[in-house]
């Protein structure tokens, strides 16, 4: 059985890179624009250049959400590096932290003007085929304005094309509106929808192509980001102007935004459903061990990330098939185990304390839960065996957590489920030994936790360390958008669009509590709430949904965003990153809640600076407020 399980794993990788490298294919030796539209093969090979530019969104160094946070903490032995960087607020003007000004995207833009100018010479391409193809760029066009529109804010609209020797600099644009470039982005998003299919014709060889769904939910998202305090009603950046006086953020909030929203998400979700996505649940893990009930629901939640193609992905990333991360942040099995893995990506004891506990309330809410004592040491019993090695000590903040919080963070003396473990009884669990001079604690200044703990969710069940020495993955592709986001989503704009939330409000965050094994919002809070009227109220149920969000989405990237445009970032990333004392070896002194470095958010922080250089350029663009 082994055996057999190990052909199929090598088996799906092969057929993961065969999807990777369509989506990076550039023509070659094609002399002219002409050349590359002679023939169906070549404007293929066009097309899938307009998909190459997408971001790796498994990759710290080119995803900002990932590392540039305040979930997870490098150590100073990575400062250089884009995220560390940002993180310790390091962004400048000159030589700017994931610059995507000048980094690839505005000739990402451009690639796809010229396919739409372009595709009309093809002469065997049949005419669905063309359309289909034309939606597939209009929608790329789209995402790539609204990658760079999140990050910047007023961009410029690049409607037309322009020679291929021109820059974004050569040429004197200015920038528009943010709602105007929402509009923009939001019809061509429409008219992609409209000729897209809502599955892919060969799935074996187009995964992570466009499809409706797809594009659905992009628009989804766009629109919320839309209605969001940062976009809708922002007094903070409200005098940016351009130099003829134009406003560029609108200071007048609009309700209605909100509507918009609500209903893409809804149409988004009924798609997406029509197309059997559907949320991943315990009775879809398949393995081939006798696993508990708990067991299967940690497990399982797991997989709904890194199951390759699972039935909850709508879009995702086949840039890289998330190697990078999971060699991050899987933690060393063996004292030997060496570059095997590196052990950096290391949750911050912030996110750790913001999952529920069993009852799903917070830990700072819940009436049976000590929060006061939630760094004090308590010794696991045998009935804990699941969560924390049985005669071994770790903090009370380990203890009586929800599913979620040990499908996602591991810890020390926390049990790993994994690496190999189906091979012996599943009652013996790795259990990770993380103190100082323990084989998982530092091996490099590079190559540790530098708060001790381990996001557990990025890591396949399937991976492991052969022989101490070599990493085996199973690749999956990044979640870009799952079902479970798409359900928040609604759920947060119907709670904006009503006066106090109802059943409809409640229905949508319940079927992703229930997935992760917790009663609805309404019991949990009235039964272990010392606020058991929070979901009762407009303001408080918001609260809820943000924190289910920062939640169910941990390491995923979508907190840094949902921060940002809920305007919360200033209160979240101005404070300082805490961890556990990894340098030491007693557990008295390792579990003393030590301060890493301290962060600092101003307003400007919300977007990012244009390069100074593009400002000395091209006169007619603006600096971002700050900067």
């Amino acid at each position: 059985m082994k055996q057999k399980n190990y052909i199929l794993l090598l088996l799906f990788c092969g057929i993961l890179f065969s999807c990777d490298s369509y989506l990076n294919v550039v023509p070659d030796n094609i002399a002219t624009i002409d050349n590359a539209f002679t023939d169906k093969y070549n404007a293929e090979k066009y097309l899938f250049t307009c998909y190459s530019f997408l971001p790796d969104f498994a990759s710290v160094d080119e995803n900002p959400a990932l590392s540039s946070g305040d979930d997870v903490a490098y150590s100073g032995a990575h400062l250089g590096s884009n995220g560390p960087e940002m993180a310790r607020g390091h962004q400048n003007v000159t030589k700017p932290y994931f610059d995507f000004w000048r980094g690839g995207i505005f000739i990402a833009i451009r690639d796809c003007n010229t396919f739409l100018d372009n595709i009309d010479k093809v002469r065997d391409l049949d005419l669905s085929q063309k359309k289909e193809w034309i939606a597939e760029v209009n929608c790329l066009k789209a995402y790539y304005h609204f990658y760079l529109l999140r990050m910047y804010g007023p961009i410029p609209i690049m409607d037309k094309s322009m020679p291929v020797s021109s820059s974004t600099t050569a040429i004197k644009v200015v920038r528009e509106p943010v709602d105007d470039c929402f509009a923009y982005i939001v019809n061509l998003l429409d008219k992609s929808i409209v000729d897209l299919p809502e599955l892919l014709r060969i799935p074996s060889s187009d995964l992570g192509r466009i499809t409706k769904p797809i594009a659905m939910a992009i628009k989804a998202e766009v629109l919320m980001t839309a209605a969001s305090p940062l976009f809708n009603g922002n007094q903070v950046h409200s005098t940016l102007r351009n130099k003829d006086g134009k406003a560029l953020f609108n200071s007048v909030y609009d309700p209605k935004k909100w509507e918009k929203a609500a209903v893409a998400c809804k149409e988004a979700i009924t798609e997406a459903e029509a197309t059997k996505v559907s949320l991943y649940q315990k009775s879809d893990f398949k393995t081939y061990y006798n696993m508990n009930d708990t067991i299967m629901q940690i497990a399982s939640l797991r997989s709904s990330i890194s199951e390759p193609w699972n039935k909850e992905l709508i879009w995702g990333s086949t840039q890289s098939g998330s190697t990078d991360i999971q060699t991050k942040s899987s933690p060393r099995w063996y004292p030997y185990t060496q570059n095997a893995s590196y052990s950096n990506h290391a949750p911050t004891l912030k996110v750790a304390e913001e999952f529920y506990t069993k009852n799903g309330v917070p830990i700072n809410e819940d009436v049976t839960w000590d929060f006061s004592k939630r760094y004090d040491l308590r010794t696991a019993t045998d009935k804990e065996w699941m969560y924390v090695e049985p005669g071994e000590e770790t903090a009370a903040l380990n203890y009586d957590r929800e599913p979620r919080y040990y499908s996602s963070i591991s810890f020390d003396r926390g049990a790993w489920f994994g690496n190999g473990s189906q091979e012996v009884p599943i009652e013996k669990p790795w259990y990770i030994h993380n103190r100082k001079d323990e084989f998982a604690s530092i091996f490099e200044l590079n190559m540790y936790s530098y708060t001790g703990m381990y996001a557990k969710k990025l890591v396949n069940l399937n991976c492991q360390v052969r022989d101490g020495q070599t990493y085996i993955f199973e690749k999956y592709a990044f979640p870009i958008i799952r079902l479970a986001d798409l359900y928040l989503y609604y759920t947060e704009a119907l709670n904006e669009t009503k006066a106090a939330p109802d059943a409809e409000v409640y229905s949508y965050i319940d079927k992703v509590r229930e997935r992760a094994g917790l009663k609805g919002v309404v019991e949990s809070w009235r039964n272990y709430s010392v606020f058991p009227d929070k979901p009762s109220t407009k303001s408080g149920m918001r609260e809820i949904i943000q924190r289910e969000r920062l939640i169910e989405l941990a390491f995923e990237g979508h907190r840094y965003w949902d921060l940002r445009r809920w305007m919360l970032a200033k209160k979240y990333e101005s404070a300082p990153v805490l961890g556990w004392n990894v340098f030491k070896n007693n557990s008295l002194e390792y579990y003393r809640m030590s301060n890493l470095y301290n962060r600092t958010f101003s307003d400007r922080d919300y977007f990012w600076p244009i390069p100074e250089d593009e400002i000395v350029k091209n006169t007619n663009l603006v600096q971002n407020l700050g900067w």
